[in-house]
């Protein structure tokens, strides 16, 4: 059986942006903006939101810097980027 391109087009793509290549991508952004090392553990995404574990001191910091993080996310993955951070 033949495969079309846009087929393996979508599964790549699905490969790509993987809730896990999502938490790394968080992982990466908060650390550049922040300097804040959060274990993937500890980061969930459902309906496009992030939910993180951690303590309310470090979301307060997340907030001041929400328009740097969401840009950067959606800089690393385009529009199926997370929208809200909680």
């Amino acid at each position: 059986i033949m495969l079309e391109i846009k087929d393996l087009l979508v599964k790549f793509n699905k490969i790509l942006l993987s809730e896990t290549v999502k938490i790394q991508a968080i992982q990466d952004v908060l650390k550049k903006t922040i300097k804040l090392d959060i274990k993937s553990e500890d980061i969930k995404i459902k309906n496009n939101t992030v939910y993180l574990n951690i303590k309310p001191i470090y979301k307060n910091e997340i907030f001041l810097h929400k328009e740097k993080i969401n840009f950067l996310l959606e800089d690393i993955l385009g529009k199926r980027a997370p929208t809200h951070i909680r």
